[in-house]
């Protein structure tokens, strides 16, 4: 996994104020979960049988992260109290599948509907994008963690779609101004460009391309005409999130197939050198680079490129 650096105590201290407000909101700090009888890791090994079949206790234990001691002396209790059972699993006697019982499916089923309540309860404080906002915030952590349920599709190309201008604007004035430095400036020559590429483009003449992963931008491309014969490719950036699974090369490519079916000859670019990740894209696409001089942009001191590629 890579690394991304020394963590600060603020995030250290944002991560921990959240996990005591959480386990408040929905009261794992109660001494039975939902006013039961049972501890949280006991509904939990109830929810995992009633849900799933065929578990054996390695897999379960190794699934919830359990010490196999623990787990084995729980599983006890609830075959002892009737709630659990094992069988010898078909076709491989040496291997035991645990279920529920009827008496644990009875014990079980008003901890599913305390807990369905009280989520509900909680959902229903907010707004309908507000709980949008919330269950996307909440699938967004667990991709982050690493959560392999959580793992995206890859992102599909599309057309622009109303929000993207002020949105790709956003992004990239975020993205360049805490990865380079650059000024409002920057942002402001952002905005400009993509202003000017809506009220003037001809889709007969001009392209975009937006990388949209279940339906959030990550990335995008532009297509600007120059000429009659020559095109420019701007404003390639891609999400720090999606970076490394070549969405970059994809953005590019897209534009370079889309500078070819509109009868260009030529595609060039402009860029800087600080800008390594896109300069390699550049590159491994066929582009050469043709002129490069010093400037002061965006608050920094910087160097230009131009880039050309023969269609």
């Amino acid at each position: 996994m890579m690394q991304g650096g020394a963590v600060d105590e603020t995030a250290i201290g944002a991560v921990r104020a959240f996990g005591r407000f959480y386990t408040r909101q929905i009261g794992l700090l109660e001494e039975g979960l939902h006013r039961s009888a049972f501890s949280l890791t006991e509904a939990r090994v109830l929810y995992e049988l009633a849900h799933r079949d065929g578990l054996t206790a390695s897999l379960l234990g190794q699934d919830l992260g359990l010490d196999a001691g623990y787990l084995s002396r729980l599983l006890k209790r609830f075959e002892a109290q009737g709630l659990v059972t094992r069988r010898a699993a078909a076709g491989d006697g040496r291997r035991q599948v645990l279920a529920l019982t009827p008496g644990g499916q009875a014990a079980f089923a008003p901890l599913d509907a305390a807990s369905r309540e009280e989520v509900g309860a909680l959902l229903g404080r907010l707004s309908a994008g507000d709980r949008a906002a919330l269950v996307g915030a909440m699938a967004q952590v667990r991709r982050l963690l690493g959560d392999p349920s959580q793992e995206r599709e890859a992102a599909t190309l599309r057309d622009l779609a109303p929000g993207d201008i002020g949105w790709i604007t956003h992004r990239q004035a975020v993205l360049y101004a805490s990865e380079y430095g650059f000024d409002l400036s920057f942002e402001a020559l952002v905005a400009e460009i993509l202003a000017g590429f809506v009220r003037d483009g001809d889709p007969a003449r001009a392209g975009a391309w937006i990388a949209d992963q279940d339906g959030d931008v990550m990335g995008s491309v532009f297509l600007a005409p120059q000429s009659d014969t020559v095109a420019k490719l701007r404003l390639l950036y891609v999400e720090p999130a999606a970076r490394g699974q070549g969405l970059g090369r994809r953005l590019t490519e897209a534009c370079i197939a889309g500078a070819r079916e509109r009868g260009y000859r030529q595609l060039t670019l402009w860029t800087n050198d600080v800008l390594t990740a896109a300069r390699r894209i550049y590159a491994g696409a066929g582009f050469r680079l043709v002129e490069s001089a010093p400037h002061r942009s965006f608050g920094q001191d910087l160097v230009g490129e131009t880039w050309v590629l023969d269609l």
